[in-house]
């Protein structure tokens, strides 16, 4: 049986390239930080504020095209 630290070890702990792309995107057009969230059937994109969201949001089939993903892309403001 492996050991807590064996598996540890050997996990990828890279940005995934999607991930990498959409908060470089974000901080080249608006100057701003959010946290990205790769799940299996939509990504998940949390803004500090709602004009930030909002205008993510008009944003998103630019963001996709900047990820290159079909994946559905949700906002949240936290």
């Amino acid at each position: 049986m492996d050991s807590l630290f064996n598996i540890l070890k050997r996990k990828d702990y890279d940005m995934p390239p999607e991930v990498a792309a959409i908060k470089q995107y974000i901080r080249d057009e608006f100057h701003a930080e959010v946290e990205v969230l790769l799940r299996e059937k939509d990504i998940v994109i949390v803004g500090r504020s709602s004009a930030l969201i909002g205008s993510l949001r008009l944003h998103g089939p630019h963001i996709k095209k900047a990820a290159q993903t079909d994946k559905r892309l949700v906002f949240r403001i936290g």
